[in-house]
């Protein structure tokens, strides 16, 4: 495993600027973003594309490093039912699976999106409940009208051009947001269709991450890996639940919040998280993924590469001698 950071935390720092900084942290990889929610002010497609030149500057930045691009992600919204927001965010995804076929990074990371409630919607509508029945009508068309359509064409697009490893967020707020509805999409899209998985957005919604590894990687669903966690205040969680909609930054009314790694859950469940991707032959990026209110960029970041590079795994397996 190699460990890696997804670089949008340093976005006001210059590439190269931000790859020697990395570098001095022990990292290995880096995960670009190419717009959309990410921005793309370290990896622009339209720049990188029109430019063989800059392409080239761009790849030696890296190879003179020792640095790998573990992913390219364009998370954004492309089935959001405003038209012209939908057709931004479906445009940076083709550019970067065309970036991703140059740069030969095999690996493009993103969300599934969410339509609205009907054809004319202005918003998307997530829909966490099947009563009343309307609700249920709702996820139906969704997913059969918008949904499964979308993802069929766009996987035939990305396997053209060489992509076959398209790993969505499990994220809330969109129609793939778990296990369940990632293997839905998966069923009907193809293999192509994965996970970045990112154990922050499971946490909360009560899923056990080490148990959702071992599912998804039985069916060799996990692409890539985010490294984020989330404290659990177990006092405000008593009273109102796990679905919140106060403000990041309200950290002490807040039902969870995002944290440093090891600030959330503590080691030994990173242990076991790292020992479920070994034992499901996920052998790629741990890729951190530093949102947290409480820490420095600078600290946050160092504290999880210190957490993380004690759990992974660096040697290959060894025969078992014992047995």
């Amino acid at each position: 495993m190699k460990l890696g950071v997804f670089t949008v935390l340093y976005q006001n720092l210059p590439f190269e600027e931000m790859l020697d900084k990395l570098c001095e942290m022990g990292v290995e990889a880096v995960e670009l973003g190419t717009g959309n929610y990410p921005g793309n002010s370290h990896c622009n497609p339209d720049e990188l594309l029109e430019n063989p030149e800059k392409l080239k500057r761009f790849q030696a930045a890296l190879i003179s490093r020792g640095l790998t691009i573990s992913g390219l992600s364009c998370h954004g919204n492309l089935l959001h039912p405003n038209k012209m927001v939908a057709k931004k965010a479906h445009d940076v995804w083709r550019k970067t699976v065309l970036l991703a076929e140059r740069l030969e990074v095999p690996v493009i990371n993103g969300f599934s999106g969410c339509p609205g409630d009907h054809p004319g919607a202005k918003n998307p509508n997530w829909v966490t409940c099947s009563w009343p029945p309307e609700y249920t009508e709702i996820l139906d068309w969704q997913w059969n009208e918008v949904v499964i359509p979308y993802w069929k064409e766009e996987v035939k697009f990305a396997e053209s051009h060489g992509i076959h490893q398209i790993a969505l967020e499990m994220h809330p707020g969109f129609v793939v947001y778990n296990p369940e509805t990632l293997l839905k999409l998966r069923e009907h899209a193809g293999p192509s269709i994965g996970t970045n998985f990112d154990p922050s957005h499971l946490i909360w919604q009560g899923i056990n991450p080490v148990e959702a590894i071992k599912k998804l990687g039985r069916e060799e669903a996990i692409f890539h890996f985010h490294a984020k966690d989330t404290y659990l205040d177990q006092a405000n969680i008593s009273v109102n639940g796990v679905l919140d909609t106060k403000h990041y930054s309200d950290t002490l009314n807040r039902s969870w919040t995002f944290r440093s790694v090891g600030y959330g859950q503590n080691e030994k469940v990173w242990k076991d998280m790292v020992s479920a991707l070994r034992a499901v032959g996920y052998d790629y990026v741990i890729s951190i993924e530093h949102e947290d209110m409480l820490a420095s960029l600078d600290e946050g970041l160092s504290k999880a590469i210190s957490l993380l590079k004690g759990a992974q795994f660096k040697e290959q397996l060894t025969e078992m001698w014992w047995a």
